[in-house]
C-alpha cells in the first residue's frame, strides 16, 4: 500500500499554531518528498496514482469517494442503531474494504501494475468480491438451516473468498502474511503427514474453506468484528483530528515542553507521538502527522536522517500502547478476555508512560553525547499562543476519557468523542472543515484502515485452523515441556518468534498469532490472563520497527529521504522498551496486580532498571561509561528486571535461598549509585562535548557555507595559523575533559 501523502500530513488547519521555521522545514519535506498536486482532492490523487491522469481518474476518483463515504456511513450507521446482524455487518464491511482495495492498491509497483488491463482484472476481482459477500447474507436463513452439512457453492465461494483475501493482504500488508496463512491452511490439509505432536486427522478442502468461510471463527469471527465494531470508529476520529488541525497542537504543545533542552527535537517527536498517538492508536498515522514537522527539526540540530526516522518511527509505535486509545489489538484483548476495555486503559496507563521515558532517553543520551543543540528560543511556539488556539482540541479527549472510565462500551464513547471533535472543530475558524475536507476525512479513515482489516479478516483462517486442528494447545505443550517450565525461557521464545512474525505482519495480525499458539503456554506458566495478552500485545509492537517490513520506519524514512533498512534498526534499537518492560509484567505488580505498595516499587525500580539498561547499550550518560561499568550496568539492570530469577538459580547453583527483594534492590542500588557518581563526577571534573554546530562537518549546510565563506575571503598570510571564516572552538576550563563524537559506538549497539 502506498505510504500516506505528505502534504495531507502537513495539514493547512492549525497551520498558525507552529511557527514559520517549523512550516518551512515541513513545506520543504513535502516538496522533497512527494510530488503530488496538492490542489486536487484525496480521491483524486488516488486516483491518479492507480490509473493516471485523464478522464478515467476523474471517475475513478468520484469512485473512490463513494465507496469511501459508503464505507464511513455504513460504520456510522451501525454505531448508532445497533440493529444489524454481527456477521452482516462484517460481510457489509468486507465487501467495501475489498473494492477499495483493488480500485485503488495496484497489484504492482510498476506501470504493468496500473494499466487497464490490470484494472480489468481487478474489476473481476469486485465482481468475486461481490458473489463472495452477499451470498451469506442473501441466504442467511438457508445457512442456518442446513449448518454443518454444506453444499458445493458453499465452498466454492469459500475457496473465493480466501483467494481474494490472500490478494488483498499481499497488496496492503505483503506477501509474508498471505505465504503464513497458506502455510496453516497446509497444516489442516495435510495433518496425517505430520509426525509426533503435530499429527493430526487432516481437513479436507471442502470442509476447511466452508469452516473457515462461514464457521464462527473464521474470516467473519471476532478479530474482524473488532475492526467493525471498534477500531473503524477511532481511525476515523484520529482522521478528523488530523485534518482538523488537531496535529498541529499537540506538535507545538510537545516542542513548547522540549524545545529548550539538547536534541530538543527529538524529544518533542517523543512528547508529540505521544500525544497524537494516545487519541489515533496507530503508528503510521501518527508518523505522517508528526514526521513531516520533527523530521526535519532533528536533522537540523544534529542527527542524522537515519537516526531522526527512527526517533519518530519509535516515538510513534508507542501510540499503540497508550491510552485512551491504543491499537486494534488491545480491543482484540477486551473482546478475547472479556475484561472491560476500561481496566486494560488503566493498567497500560505506567507501562506506556515507562515506554515513551525510555525513548525519552535514548534520544537524551544521544544528545548529550554529541553535544547537540536546542531549538533557538525565537523558533518556538509560544505555550500561549498553542494554548489560545488550539484548547478546543482537548474536549473531546477528555469526554473519551470520562466515558471509558464509566465502562461505556468503546464503539459508543468513540462514536460521541468524534461527533464532540467535529462539533468544537466547526465552531472555530482556524480548524472548520469544508465539504471537501469532510470528504477527505473519510477517505483518509478508508485509506487508513484497509490494511487492518484485510490483515484481521485474514487472520480468522489462521484462528480457524489453530480451533479445527488443536495446534494452539499442541504448541503450548511443545514450548513448557522443551523449556522444563521456565518462564524467562518461554518468554524469550514468544519475544524471538514475534521478531520473526514482524520480519512480514503487521502488529494486528502478529499478535493474533501469537496468542493463540504461545497464550496457553505462559498462562499455564502461572501468568494472569491480562498479563499473558499484554506481554504478547506489546511484543508484537516490535512489527512496526523490525526491518525488512517495518511499516512505520519506512514512512518515517520517506519523510527523512533516509535508508529505510538503517532507519528501521535506529527505530529497533530506540525501541527497546518493547522487549525490557514486558518482563516487568511476568515479575512484578507493574500491571497493578499487586497492593499499591508493590505497584509503587515495581515502578521505580523498572524505571531504574531502564535507564541502567540504556546506559548499557549507549555508554554514556552524563558523560562515557566504560566497558565495564556498562557490563556491570547490564547485570543490575537484569537483576532488577527478572529478581525472581535469580532466586532460582542461586538455589539450583549453590544450594543457597535468596529473597527475590534481596536481588531486585541490589540492582536497583547498583544502578543508582552510578547515576549518583556521573552526577557527582560532572560536577567536580564535567566533560566538555564540543557542540555539533562547531564542529566540522556535523552540520552539512553550516560547513558549504563556512567553505564558500572561506574561498571568497583573502586567505591568511603564512604563519598566521588562523583562516578567516573559520569559528574558534572554544577552550575547555582548567581541570575539565573534552569529548568529541565518534568515541562511542553510535550505533549503540
Amino acid at each position: 500500500m502506498s505510504r500516506p501523502g505528505l502534504k495531507d500530513a502537513s495539514q493547512d488547519h492549525g497551520a498558525e499554531l507552529l511557527p514559520d521555521a517549523f512550516r518551512e522545514n515541513a513545506q520543504v519535506s513535502a516538496e522533497d518528498e512527494d510530488q503530488e498536486d496538492s490542489t486536487q482532492p484525496l480521491w483524486q490523487r488516488l486516483a491518479e496514482q492507480r490509473v493516471g491522469t485523464g478522464g478515467l481518474q476523474r471517475a475513478m476518483g468520484w469512485i473512490i469517494l463513494a465507496l469511501a463515504l459508503a464505507l464511513g456511513g455504513f460504520q456510522l450507521y451501525i454505531g448508532i442503531t445497533f440493529d444489524m446482524d454481527a456477521r452482516q455487518q462484517r460481510l457489509v464491511h468486507l465487501l467495501l474494504v475489498l473494492t477499495l482495495i483493488f480500485l485503488t492498491v495496484p497489484a504492482a509497483k510498476s506501470a504493468w501494475g496500473r494499466s487497464v488491463p490490470l484494472l480489468a482484472l481487478d474489476a473481476l476481482l469486485v465482481l468475486a468480491a461481490v458473489a463472495a459477500t452477499v451470498y451469506p447474507i442473501v441466504n442467511a436463513a438457508e445457512l442456518a438451516r442446513r449448518a454443518g452439512a454444506y453444499e458445493t457453492t458453499d465452498w466454492v465461494l469459500g475457496i473465493v473468498l480466501i483467494v481474494l483475501l490472500l490478494e488483498a493482504t499481499r497488496r496492503t500488508v505483503g506477501w509474508f502474511m498471505s505465504v503464513l496463512v497458506l502455510a496453516f491452511m497446509f497444516y489442516a490439509w495435510a495433518g496425517p503427514w505430520f509426525p509426533g505432536a503435530f499429527n493430526h486427522r487432516g481437513a479436507t478442502i471442502e470442509r476447511l474453506s466452508a469452516y473457515v468461510y462461514l464457521g464462527n471463527d473464521g474470516i467473519l469471527g471476532m478479530t474482524l468484528g473488532v475492526v467493525v465494531t471498534f477500531v473503524f470508529i477511532f481511525v476515523l476520529f484520529g482522521a478528523l483530528l488530523q485534518k482538523t488541525g488537531g496535529g498541529n497542537f499537540f506538535i507545538g504543545l510537545a516542542f513548547v515542553l522540549t524545545g529548550r533542552s539538547p536534541g530538543g527535537p527529538a524529544k518533542g517527536a517523543v512528547v508529540g507521538s505521544a500525544m497524537m498517538g494516545s487519541i489515533s492508536g496507530t503508528a503510521l498515522g501518527n508518523v505522517a502527522t508528526t514526521g513531516p514537522f520533527t523530521i526535519p527539526m532533528m536533522k537540523k540540530v544534529g542527527y542524522n536522517k537515519e537516526e531522526a526516522a527512527g526517533v519518530e518511527a519509535a516515538a510513534s509505535t508507542g501510540g499503540q500502547i497508550l491510552p485512551p486509545i491504543m491499537g486494534a489489538g488491545a480491543f482484540l484483548i477486551a473482546e478475547r478476555t472479556g475484561i472491560p476495555y476500561a481496566e486494560i486503559v488503566l493498567v497500560s496507563i505506567i507501562p506506556a508512560l515507562m515506554y515513551f521515558g525510555t525513548v525519552y532517553l535514548f534520544v537524551d543520551i544521544k544528545a548529550r553525547k554529541r553535544g547537540m543543540s536546542s531549538i533557538p528560543k525565537d523558533q518556538l511556539p509560544v505555550f500561549k499562543e498553542v494554548m489560545k488556539g488550539g484548547w478546543h482540541f482537548l474536549a473531546p479527549l477528555v469526554l473519551l476519557i470520562v466515558l471509558l472510565l464509566q465502562y461505556v462500551p468503546p464503539g459508543r464513547a468513540g462514536l460521541y468523542a468524534t461527533a464532540a471533535l467535529f462539533v468544537v472543530a466547526m465552531l472555530r475558524s482556524m480548524s472548520r472543515l469544508s465539504l471537501r475536507d469532510i470528504g477527505e476525512v473519510f477517505v483518509i479513515a478508508a485509506r487508513n484502515t484497509l490494511p487492518v482489516s484485510a490483515a484481521c479478516a485474514i487472520a480468522g483462517i489462521i484462528v480457524g485452523v489453530v480451533g479445527l486442528t488443536g495446534l494452539g494447545l499442541v504448541i503450548s505443550d511443545v514450548l513448557v515441556s522443551a523449556f522444563a517450565g521456565s518462564l524467562l525461557l518461554t518468554l524469550i521464545m514468544v519475544a524471538l518468534a514475534s521478531l520473526i512474525l514482524g520480519v512480514g505482519l503487521p502488529v494486528t495480525a502478529s499478535y493474533v498469532v501469537l496468542i493463540i499458539l504461545a497464550g496457553p503456554a505462559l498462562q499455564e506458566l502461572g501468568l494472569a490472563v491480562i498479563v499473558t495478552h499484554l506481554i504478547v500485545y506489546w511484543f508484537s509492537q516490535d512489527s512496526n520497527v523490525t526491518p525488512p517490513v517495518a511499516l512505520a520506519a519506512f514512512v518515517a524514512a520517506g519523510i527523512a529521504n533516509s535508508s529505510p533498512m538503517r532507519s528501521a534498526f535506529h527505530a529497533w534499537i530506540f525501541a527497546k522498551g518493547l522487549y525490557f518492560i514486558p518482563l516487568m509484567f511476568a515479575y512484578s505488580a507493574l500491571l497493578l496486580t499487586g497492593t499499591p505498595w508493590e505497584v509503587t516499587v515495581a515502578t521505580v525500580t523498572g524505571c531504574v532498571a531502564l535507564v541502567g539498561a540504556a546506559v548499557a547499550i549507549e555508554g554514556y550518560l552524563l558523560r562515557p561509561a566504560g566497558v565495564w561499568q556498562r557490563i556491570v550496568l547490564a547485570v543490575a539492570a537484569l537483576l532488577a528486571l527478572v529478581a525472581p530469577e535469580w532466586t532460582g538459580w542461586a538455589e539450583s547453583l549453590f544450594g543457597v535461598t535468596v529473597a527475590s527483594d534481596v536481588f531486585l534492590w541490589v540492582g536497583t542500588l547498583v544502578i543508582l549509585a552510578f547515576v549518583v557518581w556521573q552526577v557527582l563526577a560532572q560536577r567536580i571534573s564535567p566533560v566538555v562535548v564540543t557542540p555539533m554546530e562547531e564542529r566540522e562537518g556535523a552540520e552539512p549546510e553550516e560547513a558549504r557555507r563556512a567553505a564558500a565563506e572561506a574561498a571568497a575571503s583573502p586567505k591568511p598570510e603564512p604563519g598566521t595559523g588562523s583562516q578567516p571564516g573559520a569559528a574558534a572552538s572554544p577552550q575547555p576550563e582548567p581541570g575539565t575533559h573534552s569529548a568529541t563524537a565518534g568515541r562511542e559506538d553510535e550505533r549503540g549497539s
